[in-house]
């Protein structure tokens, strides 16, 4: 279907930070299938472990104990000070399963809340739950009626969140950094304001961290480098380095909602996908690589700005750790096409807003040859 608006480039294999196309051209990726492939291409140790579960076991269901999952499940309560999981395949899967759990928690007190805040210029994905919570109109057009109980508010405004949380409401939905909507951060205040509104209320705080989540931030979570825990946390993407994998965390009574038969997945948390999501995790941990995202996005940010006052084209840079965005003053589109002739993949996240997500593998000599690039193609005029 001609679901795509896809690039003319098609790519052959990758290592690192850089991959090679059919024609044997070379790339600087700095998007990483989207914020997916964290610890690059064919991180020997990512590889490794895939094949060596290939050869054991690819899937057997979830009527059975998954010696992978139960290791996965265990690595990620370990560190997020939520208690259990329960996996999918996706991020929009992660945030149905999220919705779905916070209903049936209040459903399981007697409660009839049902109501769902989300902010404005949020993306939680394209099926018909994860589709309802976010206020877009582009992704909305022609789908409807979407399902009801969602409450939009404007994204960084405490007062209107504070107008918005009572009594009926079920959970807060947000992201700490919104990335679809342009890589805008949440200020501190608002995640604490958050946290504060729904613990007054008995609400539930949900996180999605589909995209910021596994150390992109600079933190392995956003939300430890905010200092504000949620009660409810989505993931994928990075989670499975490049293997499909989601996951929704929460704490030990909201997670009780989720009983044998309210909920499922027939290929969620298959071992495949865990044992690579596991080599992924261990080595985001044992290589430092959220430290290293932090450090290598504060390189990035800082020749960003530079270049900004250098040729005035880039009028603002935004962004935590290795997810950055930056706008410009013209249209961004003709940028990506000029930067990839050049050989940097970017994406245009906006009209006029480029995102940056390479790998947490990039070198401080890849940042600055991404930059290099991208000043001839916005200070000679290429697009």
């Amino acid at each position: 279907m001609p679901t795509y608006r896809r690039q003319p480039a098609a790519f052959a294999s990758g290592r690192g930070a850089r991959l090679v196309d059919l024609e044997g051209r070379t790339y600087l990726d700095f998007i990483a299938g989207i914020a997916v492939d964290v610890l690059g291409h064919a991180h020997p140790r990512l590889v490794e472990a895939i094949q060596a579960q290939a050869a054991r076991l690819l899937h057997v269901s979830n009527l059975y104990h998954i010696p992978e999952q139960t290791r996965l499940a265990a690595w990620l309560a370990a560190r997020s000070e939520l208690d259990r999981a329960f996996f999918c395949n996706s991020g929009a899967e992660a945030n149905e399963a999220a919705i779905k759990l916070v209903r049936r928690y209040f459903h399981a007190q007697g409660s009839d809340r049902v109501e769902i805040v989300v902010a404005q210029g949020a993306f939680h994905g394209r099926t018909y739950g994860a589709l309802a919570a976010t206020p877009v109109a582009r992704y909305r057009e022609g789908v409807g009626p979407l399902p009801a109980g969602f409450t939009v508010v404007p994204f960084n405004d405490p007062a209107a969140l504070a107008a918005a949380v009572s009594a009926r409401t079920a959970a807060v939905l947000l992201e700490p950094v919104q990335g679809e909507g342009g890589v805008h951060p949440a200020d501190p205040a608002y995640l604490r304001a958050a946290r504060g509104l729904t613990e007054r209320v008995g609400a539930l705080l949900v996180f999605d961290e589909v995209q910021t989540g596994i150390g992109r931030t600079g933190t392995l979570f956003a939300f430890q480098g905010y200092g504000v825990v949620p009660d409810v946390l989505t993931l994928a993407k990075g989670l499975g380095g490049g293997v499909p994998i989601g996951a929704v965390l929460a704490r030990e009574a909201v997670a009780q909602a989720f009983q044998p038969g309210s909920h499922g997945s027939t290929f969620g948390g298959n071992p495949l996908a865990c044992a690579a999501a596991l080599a992924v995790l261990e080595t985001v941990e044992a290589d430092g690589l959220a430290a290293h995202a932090a450090a290598m996005g504060e390189r990035l940010m800082a020749g960003l700005r530079a270049i900004g006052e250098r040729t005035g084209a880039i009028t603002a840079v935004r962004g935590r750790g290795l997810l950055v965005g930056a706008d410009l003053d013209r249209e961004a589109g003709p940028v990506v096409d000029a930067c990839r002739a050049r050989g940097l993949l970017v994406n245009a996240v906006q009209p006029r807003t480029l995102r940056c997500a390479p790998p947490l593998v990039v070198g401080p000599a890849e940042v600055d040859e991404a930059l290099a690039i991208l000043e001839q193609v916005l200070g000679e005029g290429e697009a």
